[in-house]
């Protein structure tokens, strides 16, 4: 479901480019909420904050702040999400609430040629 959201989204702003980086990032955030909170929900947000950049975020209500692991972590499978959305990401952080947290990935938009 985010995904589409993610991919209707990029497609009704002309930003098709970004699809392959949004689609990575979003199923990064979703499954870092999805193992690491622990809840029953979380939120999507996909957005347009400026005419440069689109905001991918995911809400969950879990206050712990996600931690990007320097190293390769060796053979384990799990641990590299952060990594990937770092690469990805034009810049990327957390917002902390009173009830849970937002954790979200700007991308940078190209200008049109």
């Amino acid at each position: 479901m985010a995904r589409t959201l993610v991919r209707i989204a990029l497609a009704a702003w002309h930003q098709e480019e970004l699809v392959d980086d949004a689609l990575n990032v979003m199923t990064e955030l979703v499954s870092h909420a999805v193992a690491h909170a622990r809840l029953p929900s979380i939120r999507i947000i996909v957005a347009r904050p400026r005419e440069n950049r689109v905001r991918l975020g995911v809400v969950d209500r879990s206050r712990t702040v996600p931690q990007l692991r320097s190293d390769a972590n060796g053979d384990q499978i799990h641990g590299r999400g952060l990594l990937v959305v770092d690469a990805l990401a034009d810049r990327w952080g957390t917002d902390i609430h009173p009830w849970g947290k937002t954790v979200w990935v700007e991308l940078k938009v190209e200008p049109a040629s």
